[in-house]
């Protein structure tokens, strides 16, 4: 078996081909939002490995799965290819409320805003929350540019940052830690 390069030098002038090779440069609207997905990606796998509870992981893989086809629908220009076909669906967005719902049950009463924070696998999970809120930002403004972003994709990223929010709840909840209150002065 060959050993292939993992570097193309392709780059090196701040230029980088999309999934259909169209040449962009790094610092686009569609570079910027597959990137945030990209990193969002990678703290959900942290996340997946600091959490003790194997139905979590499970779903967090899920969530990985589809971060992925995301990523490489973003990585496609409008209309070329499966960039043409959305991967996610408002079943999935639905399934998303669904596990937020279940996650919340149980919980204390909300009482007011929580600062980031806790137990490691909480901690994770917010820094999750920020992540994704921030590759929601990018998403839009690639939308309002004339990126063409399905609706469905917006919502999905949406709700996946309350996802986020509510399970770092649950952990701390799990590992008996409260939470921690925001009080303006």
């Amino acid at each position: 078996m060959e050993k292939s390069n993992m570097y193309t030098r392709a780059g090196d002038s701040g230029q980088t081909s999309l999934a259909d090779g169209t040449r962009t440069a790094k610092c686009s609207l569609r570079l910027e939002s597959y990137g945030e997905v990209d990193e969002l990606n990678s703290h959900t796998g942290l996340l997946a490995s600091l959490v003790a509870r194997e139905d979590i992981r499970e779903m967090l893989l899920g969530v990985q799965r589809v971060l992925f086809s995301v990523g490489a629908m973003l990585a496609t220009p409008p209309g070329v290819g499966h960039a043409a076909r959305c991967p996610v669906t408002m079943e999935q967005v639905r399934g998303l409320e669904h596990y937020i719902d279940r996650l919340h049950d149980g919980l204390p009463p909300w009482r007011g805003f929580t600062l980031p924070g806790g137990a490691l696998a909480a901690s994770q999970a917010h820094v999750c929350r920020t992540v994704c809120r921030r590759a929601e930002r990018r998403i839009c403004a690639l939308d309002a540019a004339g990126g063409r972003v399905d609706s469905c994709l917006l919502a999905y990223v949406n709700r996946l940052s309350d996802m986020f929010y509510v399970l770092a709840l649950r952990l701390n909840y799990f590992d008996g830690v409260e939470e921690k209150l925001w009080y303006s002065r």
